[in-house]
């Protein structure tokens, strides 16, 4: 992935932030930091099997994580045993130890998934 590419993978996991955080006011907070909370993630997973915006935020900010994914393994030069992939099981796997404490509104989601993604594809740094 070039740095034109991860550029873009950046931008849009913040316009996909811009819009989880848009949500309605009933939606889990994000961090003190104004960082997507796993709170907030959860919720979402929760939410989309019956609702069509929080489907699409769900949507446009696992996208936006998973560009991440590739612009982390790529700049870091990793190599992966297996390709990069992502399912709302995988999230939902990924999140639900930090999901069960209190701290799942001040606990930063994206990094989590993200790591979770690179150490099912058994990326290591070349």
């Amino acid at each position: 992935m070039s740095r034109c590419q991860a550029k873009l993978a950046i931008a849009f996991i913040a316009a996909a932030s811009a819009v989880v955080t848009m949500s309605p006011s009933s939606a889990a907070p994000s961090t003190s930091r104004g960082l997507i909370s796993v709170a907030q993630v959860v919720q979402m997973l929760e939410q989309a099997p019956t609702d069509r915006t929080a489907r699409q935020v769900l949507t446009a900010y696992l996208a936006g994580v998973g560009e991440a994914a590739g612009a982390v393994a790529s700049m870091g030069r990793a190599t992966c045993r297996t390709s990069l992939n992502l399912s709302v099981a995988d999230v939902g796997q990924a999140l639900s130890s930090a999901a069960a404490g209190q701290a799942a509104a001040e606990t930063p989601a994206t990094p989590l998934i993200v790591r979770d993604m690179l150490d099912r594809a058994g990326c290591k740094r070349s």
